[in-house]
């Protein structure tokens, strides 16, 4: 059997035999094949990690020979064939298992699911056996490689989450002491690891030391405050809050817990009605134990109650999926929705954001199935449209399973059982009438009750409207409903099964409503199937104040109110089915009525979306266009704005939505500037993916109309999102085409923010002499356009290039002019960005104090912000200045907080650059003991000064 170690110093194993490597070079060569086992390493990779900095003109020759001698000493597993020649390359062939990084990595995992099922002791043991694979600092008996940095540091990270999560766990059994001995020394060590003290304060407190407690929280605060310059977190301070009141404490730290369990389900019916058999039915098929996911279809006639069983049966297994349920409106009855998109809203459910969401449809589904491994989640796909929507949705491991809602049958679904929904039986049927409209009243008249459903063919959506009408009319007798039923002309031909079957039941409400509230309704259907806010209803009639009209639709139940959003503004939504039927009454209106109406709504979300950006920190290439369309009052849209960062959150499906409605209805101008507003939004949010679909959409729609200041304006923010996911050839040829437009417009402005990025493509692709190039041309063009906010940016660009160039003493003139620029037009953001690129510079040329005074200073006025993006590389630039200054312990202080930023959004170059600034720090660092102060700290009764 053969073992390969990189815990601790590299050693290899036989039996339980450590065999000798020879020297230092072949050990490298193993390490830096062992940390890409399984993958194809170039030689110009393993040169440079052999002689770092200068190979010898023989380093080639070199590596055969050591390739050679290695392959002598290294044992070959049944199987495996070892350390192989490919092509011009070189693969270590290994067994996951035989790794000690894969076996701890592995462990971590299946402790983390069974701490996620309760199963805390096991989770504990493996944890246990995790930790002891570690034998020292990872590969700590070789010389440092560049190449090494961020793998190693992310071991590492590994390994002290592992602790984490160990120590949380002995906490959670009621093991304080040895907890409480454990962290007094891990802390000396790691100060700044905040989830170190929330475990320490809670192992105190648990163990009834209380005061002790309080003093660990104003150790650390004073240690973060004093080296740091930040204040404690958000899970340290509620943990002080708790013991201070003397609450009852989590029996684990509050970030220690598993993540909670994905709740995505609309609520359940209260009135929920029959169908018991089919209840018990899907429970049994959903919940079955089987080797691949079960997958039924429920299918039937529109207004049969599909969504409603599902929504039943689903929150009824809560228990049995207690990762959680996912939901999704595939809206199949209208502009379905596709399935990379879905996927991608998925991920981001499952922590997975920004970059990290792949690009192909491919991908994302196998990132999804990845996601749901040894998950027990519960997924309900309601309104498909067909199978081809739904097959890259399917998870493949055993204990998920899949409940789809179609009005087909979905018969090319593999392995996917069918269950089709009837009407209802005349005592389910009157039930459910009890059930909305009062069982006194149901009951008193029993003999009308029984016609209203008759007239209602039993289905059951027709039924609920029937008894909404009479809940919202409690003067109504049964009769009175009756009596409007009865009307055969109509009933008997639409009352049916299918289609027809809701259509009178809407219609019989329908011709109770005023002239504004019909055209209200019918209107509603251009919206497709979303939600939507309140004042939709005054753009749609153009008028203000509608609400009493939107009262009479909510009252007849053909708008309902679904919720209220991010913002707290009530949501209102059509049913499918409704809205369908609104659709079908608007054809009688004229097209260019529909056409205003619809440009009244998107006019006026676009206004709203102008207003909102202008309270986003400014995002440097966002454009938009002139005013156009309905608009609000000044004082309302402030209103209904009051938090833009919340409103575009809230706003965000909405907007995504309304691009592809006005691209379609040829309303391109809307179309192009909408999703250009939201720039600033997607940017500060890394809404990346948004930012890209709905500019795609727009461009399509602003080429076809001849659209060129939109197709400008677009290209540019293309090029912009494509920079930030490395698609530097893509991102250049829509800066040329934006340029190009924009020059031939005569826009002096805009075609310097398309030269400008130009600019930034040849910077980060390391070529800063062409780089200042661009930027000095586009700082040409801002000054003429008296863009200043432009300038500065600018400014700040070529000090950057500069400095790429080595011309630190020009670099840093750039920088301070744009710094001075910056501060005079009162852009606190610009010049805290300015000020982390002045941070940089200072700490490159050795200038150390003045590099964290910059950064700090910076740090501080995004927090303010909330910008975490940037605060994440501010801090960054603090964590590498406190590193060059000898401060290992406080480096990996900052370079935490960062991490957790650049992996919430799916930055991967930050997490690069973090993980391998922790390992550099892991390097660095000294005895515990060498940390200044830290044990007199931790001392029982020591007061902070």
């Amino acid at each position: 059997m053969v073992r390969f170690h990189l815990l601790g110093p590299l050693a290899v194993l036989v039996d339980g035999k450590e065999i000798p490597l020879g020297g230092t070079k072949q050990r490298v060569l193993l390490a830096h094949l062992l940390l890409n086992a399984n993958r194809l390493v170039s030689p110009g990779q393993l040169i440079e990690t052999l002689w770092p900095g200068e190979p010898p003109a023989s380093a080639a020759a070199n590596l055969q020979t050591y390739v050679w001698r290695l392959r002598r000493r290294l044992p070959t597993a049944p199987g495996m064939p070892g350390l192989r020649t490919c092509g011009s390359g070189y693969s270590l062939a290994v067994d996951p298992e035989d790794l000690d990084a894969h076996r701890f990595t592995r462990l971590v995992e299946e402790a983390a699911r069974a701490a996620r099922k309760g199963a805390a002791r096991s989770a504990l043991a493996l944890l246990a056996e995790a930790e002891a694979l570690w034998r020292g600092d990872p590969l700590a008996d070789l010389p440092t490689a560049p190449a090494w940095d961020a793998e190693l540091g992310r071991l590492v990270e590994k390994r002290l989450a592992a602790v984490e999560e160990r120590l949380a766990l002995q906490v959670l059994l009621g093991e304080h002491d040895p907890v409480i001995a454990e962290l007094t020394v891990l802390l000396a060590e790691h100060p700044y690891r905040e989830r170190l003290w929330q475990q320490y304060m809670l192992a105190l407190n648990g163990a009834g030391r209380r005061a002790e407690a309080l003093n660990a929280y104003a150790t650390a605060r004073e240690r973060l405050v004093a080296d740091l310059g930040v204040e404690p977190g958000p899970e340290l301070r509620a943990i002080q809050d708790a013991v201070l009141n003397g609450e009852n404490l989590p029996s684990g730290p509050v970030s220690a817990s598993p993540p909670p369990p994905l709740r995505q389900l609309p609520a359940d019916l209260p009135d929920f009605t029959g169908r018991a058999d089919h209840v018990r039915e899907l429970a049994q098929v959903l919940a079955a134990n089987r080797a691949t996911p079960p997958v039924v279809v429920l299918t039937g006639s529109p207004g049969t109650g599909k969504t409603a069983l599902a929504m039943h049966v689903a929150h009824r297994l809560a228990d049995r999926f207690p990762d959680g349920q996912l939901y999704v409106d595939l809206a199949g009855t209208g502009v379905a929705r596709g399935p990379a998109e879905v996927l991608a809203d998925f991920l981001h459910a499952l922590g997975v954001t920004g970059n990290l969401v792949p690009a192909r449809l491919d991908q994302r589904a196998a990132l999804f199935r990845s996601q749901l491994s040894g998950r027990q989640v519960l997924l309900v796909l309601d309104d498909a449209a067909c199978a081809d929507q739904v097959r890259p949705l399917l998870p493949a491991g055993a204990g998920c399973a899949v409940l789809v809602t179609s009005r087909g049958r979905l018969p090319e679904l593999p392995g996917a059982q069918h269950l089709a929904l009837a009407v209802f039986e005349e005592g389910e049927a009157e039930q459910l009438l009890a059930g909305v409209a009062g069982a006194d009243r149901v009951l008193g008249e029993p003999a009308e009750a029984a016609a209203i459903v008759r007239c209602c063919g039993y289905l059951p959506l027709a039924i609920r409207i029937a008894g909404a009408r009479l809940a919202g009319r409690q003067a109504w007798s049964l009769r009175t409903l009756h009596d409007r039923l009865a009307d055969e002309s109509n009933r008997l031909s639409e009352l049916r099964v299918g289609d027809l079957g809701v259509r009178s039941s809407f219609e019989l409400s329908l011709r109770q409503l005023c002239g504004p509230a019909r055209t209200a309704f019918c209107r509603s259907a251009l919206l497709g199937a979303q939600d939507f806010p309140s004042w939709v209803l005054d753009a749609l009639l153009d008028r203000r104040d509608t609400h009493e009209v939107l009262d009479l639709l909510v009252d007849a139940n053909l708008i309902s109110l679904v919720g209220v959003d991010a913002a707290g503004h009530p949501r209102y939504r059509l049913h499918d089915l409704l809205r369908c039927y609104a659709a079908e009454l608007l054809e009688a209106e004229p097209p260019q009525d529909r056409l205003r109406a619809l440009e009244r709504v998107l006019s006026g979300l676009l206004s709203l979306a102008k207003v909102a950006a202008a309270g986003l920190p400014p995002a440097f290439g966002a454009m938009t266009g002139p005013v156009i369309g309905w608009q609000f009052e000044p004082a309302v849209a402030r209103r209904l704005v009051a938090d833009p960062p919340v409103w575009f959150a809230a706003k965000r499906t909405m907007l995504t939505r309304a691009v592809h409605i006005a691209a379609e209805a040829g309303l391109d101008e809307i179309a192009w500037q909408l999703t250009a507003t939201a720039v600033p939004f997607y940017d500060l949010s890394g809404a990346y993916e948004d930012w890209r679909r709905s500019h795609q959409v727009a461009l399509e729609a602003v080429v076809a109309a001849g659209n060129r200041t939109g197709e400008a304006v677009l290209a540019r923010g293309l090029g912009q999102v494509q920079l930030y996911h490395d698609e530097y050839t893509e991102a250049v040829r829509h800066m040329r085409r934006s340029a190009a437009l924009f020059a031939e417009l005569g826009d002096v402005r805009g075609e310097a923010l398309a030269v400008a990025g130009l600019g930034t493509a040849a910077r980060v692709q390391r070529q800063p002499a062409e780089a200042l190039g661009f930027y000095r041309r586009a700082l040409d063009g801002l000054q003429r356009a008296g863009d200043h906010s432009g300038v500065a940016q600018m400014l700040s660009s070529i000090g950057s290039a500069h400095a790429l160039c080595g011309e630190f003493a020009e670099a840093e003139n750039w920088l301070d002019r744009a710094r001075e620029l910056a501060r005079g037009i009162g852009d606190a953001h610009r010049e805290a960005k300015v000020l982390t690129e002045l941070g940089t510079l200072h700490r490159d040329c050795g200038r150390l104090p003045e590099s964290l005074t910059c950064l700090r200073r910076a740090l501080s006025t995004l927090e303010e912000l909330a910008d975490e993006r940037c605060s994440a590389y501010a801090l960054l630039g603090i964590g590498q200045t406190l590193l060059a200054s000898g401060e290992p312990v406080q480096a990996r202080g900052v370079c935490d907080r960062a991490l957790r930023v650049f992996r919430e959004t799916g930055n991967r170059q930050g997490e690069t650059t973090g993980l391998a600034l922790l390992e550099q720090a892991q390097r660095r660092r000294g005895p515990a003991a060498t940390v200044p102060g830290v044990a007199q700290l931790l001392l029982p009764g020591f007061q902070p000064r």
